[in-house]
């Protein structure tokens, strides 16, 4: 009996040692975490009930922010409505385009590695400012798209497409199109994981190359595209850099994204309580799309390991 007492105390210290350790491992990243992240959180979510400008102390005005953000605001709305505008054409936009890329490339060719590589580099590169510039070029009055277009006889003199109200965020759109390496990737990791027997099992009972894609390859990709689904949407409504670098959120602000203008209110016109509030109204908006998208996954998300949609 008293050996058992002492070997349960021995366990007991050897245990307690060992999660002392576990935690004295973890402390920078936990120290680093509640300081910039949980604390910052913490504070936006207070000032956002505040008028602050950074210089003097914060001013307590309630909801103020929130009934001015809704109700007097003319450009918050018009930035709501690009942001909306963008995440709607764009997400799908960039899904397809991976999709389809993701199946040409799926199979084993020759240098098929440098072509996934080359596709997913715009990914890389698409927040940078050498694309900023690239993209502002091609899309310019004197651009390479009005040269071809000019050649082609399709106009007789150059369109600034970007300081165009109708076409401005269709570039930024394209630009999202373009970017579309990284779901592009992930789509091909998921078409490799669908067995090439039931692929081989459909061929033998006559199906053509359209219904294996409808009949096998989209249901058990169907868990994939909701990941991108999800992926993209949350990205597509933090979309911040295509905006600040291209168009500067212009013209009449067709392309005043919703980042763009926290950032502006927050950083450029020292409203910072007020850019707090607009965050935590993003975080919102961003959770409940999240939400009806996996609430929706019950009806169109297929698992395999269920065996029911």
């Amino acid at each position: 009996m008293v050996f058992a007492k002492g070997l349960n105390k021995q366990r007991k210290r050897r245990n307690d040692y060992n999660n002392l350790a576990g935690y004295a491992f973890i402390s920078p990243w936990l120290i680093g975490f509640i300081l910039f992240t949980v604390v910052p959180i913490g504070a936006s979510f207070v000032l956002s009930f505040t008028q602050y400008d950074l210089l003097s102390p914060p001013k307590w005005v309630g909801l103020e922010n929130y009934k001015t953000m809704f109700l007097h605001d003319e450009r918050y709305i018009s930035a709501l409505k690009a942001t909306f505008s963008y995440v709607f054409v764009a997400v799908p936009l960039r899904l397809i385009f991976a999709l389809f890329i993701a199946v040409l490339l799926v199979r084993d060719r020759k240098m098929v590695s440098v072509y996934r590589a080359a596709f997913y580099i715009p990914s890389l590169i698409g927040g940078s400012v050498a694309v900023a510039v690239m993209w502002r070029q091609l899309f310019g009055v004197n651009g390479a798209l009005n040269s071809v277009l000019i050649e082609l006889g399709i106009i007789d003199k150059g369109i600034g497409w970007i300081g165009n109200p109708h076409t401005a965020m269709w570039t930024l759109i394209l630009l999202a199109a373009w970017q579309f390496g990284s779901p592009m990737l992930i789509f091909i990791a998921g078409l490799k994981q669908i067995p090439t027997s039931y692929y081989e099992a459909a061929y033998i009972d006559g199906a053509n190359t359209w219904q294996r894609f409808t009949k096998i390859t989209m249901p058990l990709l169907t868990p994939i595209i909701f990941f991108n689904f999800i992926m993209q949407t949350i990205s597509g409504f933090m979309a911040f850099t295509e905006s600040y670098l291209i168009t500067q959120g212009g013209p009449f602000d067709k392309t005043l994204f919703y980042a763009l203008y926290l950032f502006e209110k927050a950083f450029k016109f020292y409203e910072m309580g007020y850019g707090c509030a607009m965050a935590w109204v993003l975080l919102l908006i961003i959770g409940v799309f999240t939400a009806l998208i996996f609430k929706s996954s019950n009806y169109w998300v297929y698992y395999e390991s269920k065996g029911e949609w």
